[in-house]
């Protein structure tokens, strides 16, 4: 079930390489676990926009978000006080494993924000998550000191090994052991490389276009052991079990 709505642009900052910080006011009563997304509507564009929830209050719902065409390009550009259009609720959000203590919570550049909830969940519930964020290069990371704020061990990795360990979140995987569930949420390549690497469950959030962003369109459908399932409505969040790669 997800509601449509109005907010108000409250803040909106540069944190990284072509990254923005927007803090959206409005209902934020549909909203009921990480890994959910919004649809935003933007004036002169045809389709919305989906961008993941970073977090959210009682009054507030925090996104990042990236540059990557002419709407994003003109999300950068709104000023405080801008009204939105907003569908909210969208997506079925992780699952928190009650028998996990020790979580793996791995982003991968802009899937990194809606890890962020699930990972101050899993601290108040009194989980030890470790935290892997992985990035093209220095320039594009974001969010370390907000995970260790958590009080998560974190580790960040860079493809040029310009900062923190160079080479892709699979090769801090590999040194690890003291794990016994994951989460994710990334580009496809990864999901796929993080199931190989792992031999424990977890579940993955996928980053698809979308058309509608609420089930109607079958426009980001992914193959499943059960069928067909919808990215915006299934998902975005799917077992590592079930997935058809």
């Amino acid at each position: 079930m997800y509601k449509r709505g109005i907010y108000t642009v409250a803040e909106n900052k540069k944190i990284a390489k072509d990254v923005y910080y927007m803090t959206l006011c409005g209902d934020t009563s549909f909203i009921t676990a990480p890994g959910q997304f919004i649809n935003i509507e933007i004036e002169g564009f045809y389709l919305r926009r989906p961008i993941s929830i970073c977090d959210w209050d009682e009054k507030n719902i925090y996104i990042i978000y990236k540059v990557v065409g002419a709407g994003t390009e003109k999300m950068a550009e709104m000023e405080i006080g801008t009204q939105l259009d907003v569908l909210t609720g969208l997506g079925n959000g992780f699952t928190i494993k009650a028998e996990s203590n020790r979580p793996l919570v791995i982003g991968g550049g802009v899937g990194t924000p809606p890890m962020y909830n699930l990972a101050k969940q899993l601290v108040q519930q009194g989980k030890q998550p470790t935290v892997i964020l992985g990035f093209t290069s220095k320039d594009d990371v974001f969010g370390e000191e907000e995970f260790k704020a958590l009080g998560c061990d974190v580790y960040v990795t860079t493809n040029d090994g310009s900062y923190g360990t160079k080479g892709f979140v699979t090769d801090v995987i590999k040194t690890l052991s003291d794990y016994d569930y994951f989460y994710t949420c990334g580009p496809e390549p990864m999901l796929k490389a993080i199931s190989n690497a792992t031999e424990c469950s977890g579940q993955l959030s996928f980053e698809e276009r979308m058309g509608c962003g609420f089930g109607g369109c079958m426009g980001c459908s992914c193959k499943t052991l059960t069928g067909y399932k919808r990215i915006c409505k299934e998902g975005p969040i799917l077992l590592k079990e079930e997935i058809i790669w």
